[in-house]
């Protein structure tokens, strides 16, 4: 009879919403991992990069708006992320949780995210950062110009500015959450696979 019950729990039982922020320097492989943990988990993605990128391409107001900071490196305004990104979280419905890729950069960001989530009776379950030296940074986006016709990844001053601006604005977001005891650094350089494993391995801990 135990047995019956414990696989009727099992059966019916709702699973909790995971939320996750992939943090870490531009070209730390925050897209690149994302990708492998929404195949492994089948959370949204929410990527404010590729959000960003498709409103330029559709020539829309926000992203003829974007434009004017992404092709210098500079952070996109609060005000016009935080409303693309709530947009982004009403209409993904039922599912199983969201990987926050490029979002939070800001801590009016991060503040805007928790409210939002709160509101909608979530919160952020793990915040994990992908450790990426400059160098290595600037030489993967370098890299990548050549094949993705990205102008902002083929001027080295422009990424090494990218940089900066992670470290000067960016990294107080691991701040922000470092009190709720849910910032895990995990190495970003090293074999794909490996790096996927050390993510999976938070993702699953989490109660």
């Amino acid at each position: 009879m135990s047995f019956i019950i414990e696989w009727f729990n099992r059966l019916f039982k709702k699973t909790r919403m995971q939320n996750i922020i992939l943090f870490g320097p531009p070209g730390s492989g925050k897209g690149t991992q994302a990708t492998r943990l929404v195949e492994k988990y089948k959370f949204v993605h929410l990527s404010t990069g590729d959000l960003l990128r498709s409103e330029r391409k559709r020539e829309t107001k926000l992203g003829i708006e974007a434009q004017k900071f992404m092709v210098k490196g500079e952070l996109v305004p609060d005000s016009v992320v935080i409303g693309m990104i709530e947009s982004a979280v009403q209409e993904a419905g039922d599912v199983t949780g969201f990987i926050f890729d490029g979002y939070p950069r800001t801590v009016p960001q991060a503040e805007a995210l928790d409210a939002l989530l709160a509101s909608n009776e979530m919160s952020i379950d793990r915040v994990l950062v992908l450790d990426v030296n400059e160098e290595e940074s600037t030489k993967r986006l370098l890299d990548r110009g050549k094949t993705s016709n990205r102008k902002d990844d083929q001027d080295e001053s422009v990424i090494r500015g990218r940089y900066k601006v992670y470290l000067d604005y960016t990294v107080e977001v691991a701040g922000y959450y470092e009190p709720k005891g849910i910032v895990v650094n995990i190495p970003g350089e090293g074999a794909i696979e490996e790096i996927t494993e050390l993510l999976a391995s938070e993702i699953e801990a989490i109660a």
